[in-house]
């Protein structure tokens, strides 16, 4: 039995009562009414106290559940709008990394307009002490081929070093077996930038000429000079110049202008 069909029962048998008690009053004496109202109401309120305190704790729970019914079905319904607005969240995010990515192209095809280039972004990295290189989505499809330079937006990134179909690896200039020909910004003075194993986020120039002026904050260039690497790519800055006691054994640290940690898209520079 439904809370409702309780409550109708209820109020009927309170009602018989109450009728039953009129009855009563009517065929009394008028005498002896006022004491049978007396008793009559102390017997009746009590009962229609209770009564209608039950009355009113079945129809609150009725609400109460039929409350809850609702603010389950609202949660569900935010519920679903929140996983939609995820969504819709994550394809926003997609398309600005994407448009960001053309932007960095763009930029790059602006910067090197003087190069025929073909566009490639960073699918996998090994950058450590021993090894440095980063694998493009471009291959021997796209037209690269060994030795091609690869650039990126702040400058000189290394050379393809193996050639897959669809795929390429570079070796970055940060990695120890990596030796670049350079010149000095200030001095057109040409020196060696090779990459340590001590760092893998700095570049030691060496074979510097006695009569140099390296100068800390000068702009290290590429040669052009070596078969690799076209003329006047920038490499990075003179951070500090190592003295000692023998001039011919000074040499420079220089940090590249690239971050490697952090390179995405690039320029593969053709033949």
């Amino acid at each position: 039995m439904n809370r409702n069909k309780q409550t109708e029962i209820l109020g009927g048998v309170i009602t018989a009562i109450i009728l039953i008690l009129l009855i009563f009053l009517s065929n009394v004496e008028t005498n002896k009414l006022s004491y049978l109202e007396s008793v009559a109401s102390s017997i009746v309120n009590p009962i229609q106290r209770i009564a209608m305190d039950i009355k009113n704790k079945i129809q609150g729970n009725s609400a109460y559940f039929s409350n809850m019914d609702n603010i389950i079905a609202e949660n569900e319904e935010l519920r679903e709008k929140n996983s939609q607005l995820e969504t819709e969240l994550r394809d926003l995010e997609m398309v600005r990394a994407e448009n960001n990515t053309l932007k960095d192209y763009m930029n790059l095809f602006e910067k090197y307009s003087a190069y025929e280039t073909i566009p490639a972004y960073v699918i996998n990295r090994d950058v450590s002490n021993f090894s440095s290189t980063l694998v493009l989505n471009v291959g021997a499809n796209d037209g690269i081929t060994e030795n091609m330079t690869v650039i990126a937006d702040k400058g000189l990134v290394g050379h393809v070093i193996s050639v897959a179909d669809k795929t390429c690896k570079v070796q970055v200039i940060i990695d120890s077996a990596s030796t670049v020909s350079c010149t000095i910004s200030t001095t057109s003075e040409s020196i060696i930038c090779k990459g340590t194993l001590e760092n893998d986020q700095i570049l030691r120039a060496s074979y510097v000429p006695t009569g140099a002026e390296l100068i800390q904050g000068d702009n290290v260039y590429t040669s052009g000079i070596g078969g690799i690497y076209q003329k006047g790519i920038i490499i990075g800055t003179i951070k500090e110049i190592i003295t000692t006691s023998n001039i011919t054994d000074r040499y420079a640290i220089v940090e590249p202008a690239v971050d490697f940690s952090k390179i995405d898209t690039v320029l593969v520079i053709k033949e």
